[in-house]
Parts: C-alpha cells; structure tokens; sequence
C-alpha cells in the first residue's frame, strides 16, 4: 500500500526564492490551461489534450515565456496535466467545475519528477534548486510517488508517497459503529466518546486571539483608505501574517486530533467499522452550524478513518445516508419519526432511555443485518 510522507525541509534564502520561482510557476500554467479550456469550450470546440498543450508551452518558452526555463520543466508539464484532470473531472460528474488559484489564497505547491529525486543522509535533490537538508531520512531504494513540494505559511515540506507493506492484526470479530457529530467528535457503539476539540481551553483561547486580530486587522484598512481603495501597510502585512500563523495551529491541532482517534479506534482491532454518509455540503448551509459543523472537519475524520481501515485490514462500510440510525429504537426498532436535534435523550415507547448519539451507533454497527 502506498503511505504518504510529508517531510520537513531546510532551504537556505536562494533555495527558497528558486522554490516560489517554481511555486509561481506551478500557478501560472495551471490558470493558463484552465483559461485555454473554458476559451475553447465556449467556441463550441472538443477538449484540448494535455499533450498539445505541453507542446504550445515548450513553443512559448523561445518567445513570449522565456522565463519559465529557470525553474523545472516538469513543473509546468504537471500542472498542465493537473489542470486537464480536474476538467475531466468535472465533465465526468467526480467533482466541482475548476476554478482559477488565487495567489493570496491557493496553497503554495509544486511537482517534482520522480526520476530527478534524488536523496541522501538528511538531504534530498530538488531539480533546480539543489540538495536541501531534511529534518528526517527520507526512505532510500524505494519507489516514490507523486513528489511535492508545498508551503504551509511557514515551513516548506516535501510530500511524497511510498510503498509499504500492510501489517497483520488479529481482529477481534467486532463490528464497530461510530457516529460523528457537532456536540463530541464521535460516539463508538462500544463506549469510547472522543470529545470536540474546539472546545478545549487551547483552541478557545487561539479563536479568542484570532478574533482579535482579524479585528485589528480591519480596523487598520478603514484607517489607511484612500478614498474607495484599501492601502496595505507594513503593519497590516504584519498582522495577516500573525493571522495565517494563527489558523496554522488551530488547523495542525485539528488534524493532529483527528489522527489520534483514528488511530486509537483502529487499535481496538474491529473486523468492520460503520459510519454514516453525511451530506457535509447540505449541513454547511445551515447558518446556525455551519461554523461548527467545518470546524469539526468531518469529511477529514472519514477519509482518514477509511484509508487506515484499508491498511490494517479491517472492512470499512458506508451507510446509506437516509438510514434512521438516530430515529431507530435499538431495543424495539421502532423509528421516532419526531426526533428533533436538540433532543439528546433517545426515549422510546417501549421504556428505553438512552444518549442518542450512543444510540445511533449501536444501531450504525448493525447495519448490515437491518438492510
């Protein structure tokens, strides 16, 4: 199975002003595919190959971009064949329509051929750029996959997937139910609760300073207006820094969260796991959750759930989004068609008093029997 190692990195100021040359140009080519694409979609033409495309750049690089020779050519050729993907994507019915990246908000990223990545103790090539230092060894005489190279406002990272072998865990025959939510994390039909980290005194405290300077911040725009124009300071460059740094550590906190109980449900060794397919897309239009409900970073808790269900062997099931599993009684099975979210208290005709979330669980880790 191929495992995903990210990877700290150590430029020296010149390697690090090569790696936003190819950051830069990693964004140029990928909004000038997707420009290339919608242009001929709205003339009525067919979908223009990657490899035409590759073929036009290496024609404008003579000419009119010249300076894309500094930085990897495999740079560009990647993001040309990114760009294409997602359109298929699209058309396809697999994902949202593509859409330009921001160089204030697109995450700052780029390829590295698997061929020129180069690695020795503690130092790893990046074609030109050089050998930067590694805070880790990255594994060497193994097949790498889809090497990048990112940015997360304040270290650089290398990303690259390696093939591992999966290890043998004797299960336990369990079949376990975990239902997510807002008010905990998640709720395990066999008694394990997993609290919401957004409401630790840590992460309180983060949003309290993240409130405050996001306020700061706007107050200092008002200030320095011209006219209908907003001026940016040093000031305020300051400060939106401090802010990026601030949503860094409560996003790092958040996953870090989540691999914990994810990996602590996965040592209790079930032979399946069952969750709900929530609709995160509809629950984020609701104003009075939405807030919550992306700051729990449910879909995160799935996909990591999944994968590391799949690498130790244990069977992952989906249940059916419209399955009753909080409205079905786990004693009587009868379904309260009545139940409203504030109720949290399950209480059934037949006697039944129980949490709700532990309730739906438990009727989560059955699921295959009531289908």
């Amino acid at each position: 199975m191929i495992l995903s190692k990210k990877i700290r990195l150590y430029p020296t100021a010149e390697q690090e002003q090569k790696l936003w040359q190819s950051v830069g140009t990693a964004r140029f080519i990928y909004n000038w595919t997707l420009n290339k694409q919608e242009e001929n979609y709205k003339n009525g033409g067919k979908f223009i190959k990657d490899t035409d495309l590759r073929k036009e750049i290496t024609n404008l690089k003579k000419n009119e971009l010249s300076w894309l020779n500094e930085v990897s050519n495999n740079v560009a050729k990647q993001s040309v064949k990114d760009a294409c993907n997602a359109y298929k994507n699209f058309f396809k019915g697999l994902a949202h329509k593509p859409r330009f990246k921001s160089k204030k908000k697109s995450r700052p990223s780029f390829y590295n051929d698997t061929s020129k990545l180069k690695v020795k103790e503690k130092l790893v090539l990046i074609e030109k750029v050089g050998w930067i230092k590694t805070k880790e060894q990255v594994l060497i005489d193994v097949k790498y996959t889809n090497p990048r190279i990112s940015f997360d406002n304040k270290y650089w990272y290398l990303s690259v997937g390696v093939e591992v072998e999966r290890p043998t865990l004797q299960l336990t025959g369990e079949s376990l139910g975990i239902d997510v939510g807002v008010k905990d994390l998640a709720v395990c039909s066999n008694g394990m609760t997993f609290k919401n980290i957004n409401k630790s005194k840590e992460v309180r405290r983060l949003k309290k300073s993240l409130k405050r300077k996001q306020r700061q911040c706007s107050r200092k725009y008002e200030m320095n207006k011209k006219g209908k124009e907003y001026v940016k300071t040093k000031n305020i460059a300051k400060l939106e820094k401090q802010i990026k740094l601030i949503h860094r550590k409560l996003s790092n906190i958040r996953l870090n969260y989540i691999h914990q109980v994810t990996t602590k449900i996965v040592k209790t060794k079930p032979s399946r796991v069952v969750m709900e397919d929530l609709n995160i897309k509809e629950m984020m239009k609701n104003k009075y959750l939405s807030k919550a409900v992306s700051e729990q970073r449910l879909y995160d808790f799935k996909m990591k759930m999944k994968y590391k269900c799949e690498f130790y062997g244990i069977e992952f099931v989906e249940a059916d989004r419209f399955y009753p599993s909080s409205k079905l009684c786990t004693s009587c099975g009868s379904i309260k068609k009545d139940l409203k979210l504030s109720d949290r208290i399950y209480k059934c005709s037949c006697g039944l008093n129980i949490n709700r979330d532990y309730n739906a669980s438990i009727n989560l880790s059955r699921y295959k029997l009531a289908i």
